[in-house]
């Protein structure tokens, strides 16, 4: 029996020399389009799909797969008597092995505008079909979408004699799963296209990622660990999504996780600034109208500088020479000598000598640049729970003075409502319940993830120590008691901000004038858990 196969790819890596392979076996091959011209062009013989058909293409393109002896080839079930008939009735040919793949919807409607009426033309119909045919008729026909699958599947036909039956039953059962998880990739770019931008939450959500390398393990080695991006036509692929790694050892998971949130505590902030993150926490942070080297220094000198001690370094600028040099040659504050280790440094660019800088002088740093687009931007982002996922749309507000409301007597000054602007901005990135001090633009320090408020307080306390004298405290909820408030003026705060909304708001009112603070509510919570 002949054995024929049907090649109608997009990505066109390694078509006809797969085709040649096949060729060789003495198969037949029929084409589509632009697949059938490179193979035809290679010198290799194939028949067009109208052809076997006898149908020609119509609807301006719309309609030239569809059609009973593609389906019926794809579809007939071998050795079943009743399938048998119908092919010898209808004239159909078997049809052995489907090489498909689409193009990238994602990137097609998102370069340049289109119209509806464009993006609907590029959306494909006869390919998903066959791709989805193929894989179900697994157990007989070949499903394959992937070139990197090509040269195994050539070796493995010539092992079974150009039989597809005798490739092993759970290598076509991977490809028929690679198949339909194609298509569907596809179908969600799709859906997510024609959805009403405002509909966040439909009945049935699906996302589109693509895997972007497999971890040597994740959160801890006994778990396996996966780094996917999401391919969206609503959110550019910006932040830790769209990195590129110039240096340094492979990513772990905790490594990304950590990355994420120190690049995300910095891009928000329009002046420069950095961050040092320890376990998805800020333990230092510095932002100001000033070079990025000194806010560095800054930021480490009078931050939690033991903390930062094998983190997480993020700025928002393009690293210069000047931060490259401080980030090797500043020593740790606790003894004058150490050389400070980080485990990364993330950026949206490096001046080349910057970088060769770096590179130079630390040969375990992993040197990340990733695209900050616009932080602010409207997103989705998603958590998964033992049996589901929670999605919600990311908390990126970015609020100013304009929502700050002074309800104590003591008035704020400029200074401190500054400061405010960055506390209250990078509370937001610390574990709840969360309380930071900032003095001139600098975080002194921090208190993150406690059970209860004022015990983060304490901790944010002990960790300023002197440094917190003229800071502001900021929180990220509401101040059940008075205590917090309390804790922070008694370390030397001259100004607390919370959410407020409790009953006993006007406890904390009265504690503010009492020990001689301002107290600023700001009507938003930043919880993050």
């Amino acid at each position: 029996m002949t054995r024929r196969a049907i090649l109608a790819v997009y990505d066109k890596t390694g078509i006809v020399e797969f085709a040649r392979g096949l060729h060789d076996m003495g198969w037949e091959l029929v084409g589509t389009g632009g697949t059938a011209k490179a193979i035809a062009d290679a010198g290799l013989p194939i028949t067009q799909v109208a052809d076997l058909t006898g149908s020609p293409e119509m609807l301006g393109g719309r309609v030239k797969t569809l059609h009973p002896k593609v389906h019926g080839g794809l579809l007939y079930r071998r050795g079943l008597a009743e399938d048998e008939a119908d092919v010898q009735r209808y004239d159909i040919p078997n049809i052995d092995l489907m090489a498909g793949n689409l193009y990238p919807f994602v990137e097609t409607v998102t370069k340049g505008s289109p119209t509806l009426a464009q993006a609907l033309e590029e959306i494909d119909i006869g390919g998903p079909t066959m791709i989805r045919a193929s894989a179900k008729n697994h157990p007989w026909v070949i499903p394959l979408i992937d070139p990197s699958d090509y040269t195994s599947i050539l070796v493995a036909l010539r092992a079974a004699g150009g039989d597809p039956v005798g490739v092993a039953a759970n290598t076509r059962r991977r490809l028929a799963a690679k198949a339909f998880q194609h298509v569907a990739h596809y179908d969600t770019a799709i859906a997510e296209y024609l959805r009403d931008e405002a509909d966040l939450f439909p009945e049935q959500l699906t996302f589109g990622m693509t895997r972007r390398e497999v971890l040597r393990y994740g959160e801890n080695p006994h778990q396996q660990g996966a780094f996917y991006t999401w391919d969206s036509v609503r959110t550019p692929v910006e932040g830790i999504g769209g990195l590129t790694q110039h240096h340094g050892k492979a990513l772990s998971y905790v490594n990304i996780l950590d990355a994420d949130a120190a690049f995300n505590s910095v891009a928000e902030f329009d002046l420069p600034a950095i961050s040092i993150i320890k376990h998805t926490n800020p333990a230092c942070f510095a932002a100001g109208d000033a070079s990025v080297a000194s806010l560095y220094e800054r930021a480490l000198t009078e931050g939690d500088f033991v903390s930062a001690y094998g983190g997480i370094v993020a700025v928002n600028r393009v690293v210069d020479m000047a931060l490259a040099e401080a980030l090797r040659e500043v020593r740790s504050p606790s003894d004058g000598d150490t050389r400070m280790f980080y485990e990364i440094v993330i950026a949206p660019g490096y001046e080349p000598d910057a970088l060769d800088h770096l590179k130079k002088k630390s040969k375990d740093l992993r040197i990340l640049e990733a695209p900050i687009g616009d932080a602010r931007r409207e997103r989705v982002e998603f958590k998964s729970v033992r049996g589901g996922v929670l999605v919600q749309n990311a908390d990126v507000s970015f609020e100013s003075e304009a929502t700050f409301q002074v309800v104590s007597e003591r008035q704020p000054t400029a200074s401190e409502i500054a400061d405010l602007r960055v506390a209250w901005n990078i509370c937001k990135h610390v574990k709840s319940n969360g309380v930071v001090f900032v003095k001139d633009g600098v975080l002194v320090g921090m208190g993150a993830g406690q059970p209860n408020r004022v015990g983060s307080a304490r901790l944010c306390k002990e960790q300023a120590g002197e440094r917190a004298r003229g800071a502001v405290c900021a929180t990220d909820a509401f101040l059940p008691f008075p205590d917090t408030l309390e804790v922070a003026a008694s370390a030397g705060c001259t100004l607390v901000a919370h959410t407020g909304g409790s009953i006993r708001d006007q406890d904390s009112v009265e504690a503010a004038n009492r020990e001689g603070v301002s107290l600023v509510v700001t009507g938003v919570r930043h919880f993050r858990h």
